[in-house]
């Protein structure tokens, strides 16, 4: 296996040291890194479990040739455990504090159930039904998806006439999400956001940290736009701030819609979960990542 990727998998066990992961659960963390993934000229063509399958192979190899460093740990068990462990040396609360992205979407998926009733879905961008798309699946793809019924809390009389004439009261939500926004990419995920959103009622570009450069950039491309911003408490999730609201834009944009809908399969589940609401005028909350 090349170094990168030994300092790859590095990284990852860095980020919760004395946390163990097995080599199928680093695998699966490698494949959301789209830097890596681009840089190997040989995972071109595979299949998503090709890739999978090929990296747990990788990682046991190398493991056996001794490529990691010190601070990794790796039982002698079966199956095999590995950990990074901290130097003697090395003091915790002085290093930066590091996280992925997809560490996020578990948190904001806990903050629109339990705070705005939305029934949230992860779109995995990896999963676009051909290689044609494969470099600008980031334009196509939101991050997460929500579907709201509004008429949720009514009493069991009024849901029955609603759905009786097919009268259902929803809102459809889209999230791009960021760890950070400052004046080096506020522009750029804004219109990442547009470009993935402008289907959906309501579509929001989420972050953990924004400095005040970048929201007040913000606050005028919003304005043009419809979009909205949220600030998500990483800490607290149920705490995160609704900084710019989103204008609703009344109508989804079907054709749009459509075109995800062909690339991505995560997003056909998501509209199949709508077509099947509307249909039955029940939710399974199990369905959705709440």
């Amino acid at each position: 296996m090349a170094n990168k990727l030994v300092t790859c998998i590095e990284k990852i066990l860095s980020q919760k040291p004395g946390t163990p992961f097995k080599a199928t659960e680093i695998a699966d963390l490698i494949l959301q890194d789209e830097s890596y993934i681009r840089m190997r000229k040989d995972f071109h063509k595979k299949s998503e479990q090709e890739l999978r399958q090929q990296l747990i192979r990788e990682i046991y190899s190398d493991n056996a040739a001794g490529y990691f460093s010190d601070n990794i740990h790796v039982t002698s068990d079966t199956p095999k455990l590995f950990s990074y462990i901290l130097d003697s040396r090395d003091d915790v609360e002085d290093k930066d504090e590091t996280f992925y992205e997809w560490d996020l979407y578990p948190l904001l998926c806990t903050y629109l159930h339990i705070m705005k009733n939305i029934y949230p879905k992860r779109i995995n961008e990896k999963k676009y039904s051909s290689a044609r798309i494969r470099g600008r699946n980031e334009w196509m793809n939101p991050d997460i998806v929500g579907l709201q019924v509004i008429s949720e809390p009514w009493c069991k009389t009024i849901k029955d006439m609603v759905n009786s004439q097919k009268l259902f009261q929803t809102s459809l939500w889209s999230f791009e999400v960021k760890r950070k926004l400052d004046l080096s990419n506020v522009r750029k995920s804004f219109f990442q956001t547009v470009s993935n959103s402008s289907w959906a009622n309501y579509a929001y570009l989420v972050a953990v940290d924004i400095d005040d450069k970048a929201m007040d950039e913000l606050q005028i491309l919003c304005r043009g736009h419809n979009i909205g911003v949220i600030q998500l408490n990483k800490e607290s999730p149920l705490d995160s701030q609704i900084r710019i609201p989103a204008q609703d834009n009344l109508e989804t944009d079907i054709d749009i819609m459509n075109k995800i809908c062909c690339d991505n399969k995560d997003f056909a589940d998501y509209v199949e979960k709508i077509t099947e609401f509307y249909q039955t005028g029940k939710i399974k909350k199990s369905e959705w990542d709440c």
